[in-house]
């Protein structure tokens, strides 16, 4: 019937919900598409996930998901397949409804990979680290390892990082390191990666790296992009390393994103444009 909503095409499953931008990028991208419809943030506590799985499975105005913290790995077990990506990766940020059934897909490599091929020099041959262990750190070690770095991980709970550079071994080396190694790895590294929520906006305070502890050279990449600068970057930028915060990322997956579930290219400019409206507005 004419005046009638347009349908949400696709939602964000969080927790918290309140911070992202993706209902800003999607909904420029299926504007800019000239596809009617919405992007919304439904905020999931964990307990929730099984009913909000439910509830996208039986609509069917819904093309599927993002879906991010704290859900990327224990969605897996809740969805009906999972692509070669997301099951290599043991992470899901994309689900794709196709009529009751939900596919679970992984654009955060593809989407990490894009963006650090924006770097004055991209990673290849040399030392990484990567801060955290949860799905985004999973695909940053896959996207370092396939492009030649040899990669040591760090995470609060050491167990995680252990898992995690098991998991990933048959790719390229990797190892889990302790905050006793940090500090050394950390100076000899060419990438610095920090896929964790510290210095974010709302998220644990400071630099997730202790005080004066940065790569000799090279680029440190913070996928964290509230605020601009986090404190990790102002620190890189101010020690005149190359930085990238997560903006380039957050644009690159959802675009991944949004092909998955339209079939079409998705508008980049009209994305990138969104976000960083968003984000000036935030700081105003």
């Amino acid at each position: 019937m004419v005046g009638d909503p347009p349908p949400t095409l696709a939602v964000l499953l969080a927790h918290p919900a309140g911070h992202s931008l993706s209902p800003a990028m999607h909904g420029a991208a299926f504007a800019a598409a000239g596809i009617a419809g919405r992007y919304e943030a439904w905020d999931v506590a964990p307990e929730a996930l099984p009913a909000a799985l439910e509830r996208l499975r039986q609509s069917p105005t819904l093309l599927g998901a993002n879906v991010t913290v704290p859900h990327k790995e224990t969605v897996l077990r809740l969805l009906d397949a999972l692509t070669p990506e997301a099951e290599r990766l043991g992470a899901v940020n994309t689900i794709v409804r196709r009529d009751d059934r939900l596919l679970g897909h992984n654009t955060d490599a593809i989407g990490l990979a894009a963006a650090l091929a924006g770097l004055a020099r991209p990673p290849g041959p040399g030392r990484a680290v990567v801060l955290g262990a949860g799905g985004a750190a999973r695909a940053a070690v896959a996207v370092l390892l396939q492009a030649g770095c040899s990669v040591r991980v760090h995470n609060r709970t050491h167990p995680r990082a252990e898992a995690l550079a098991a998991a990933m071994r048959h790719v390229g080396t990797v190892v889990a390191i302790g905050a006793e190694a940090l500090r050394e790895a950390i100076a000899e590294a060419d990438w610095l990666v920090n896929t964790t929520s510290v210095g974010m906006h709302g998220g644990p305070p400071g630099s997730p790296v202790p005080e004066g502890v940065l790569p000799a050279s090279g680029a440190v990449i913070d996928l964290v992009y509230r605020p601009r600068p986090t404190p990790l970057l102002a620190a890189a930028a101010a020690a005149g390393l190359e930085t990238q915060d997560g903006v380039a990322m957050l644009v690159h997956q959802g675009a991944a994103s949004f092909t998955a579930w339209t079939g079409r290219e998705a508008p980049l400019a009209a994305m990138f444009g969104a976000v960083e409206r968003a984000l000036s507005a935030a700081t105003a």
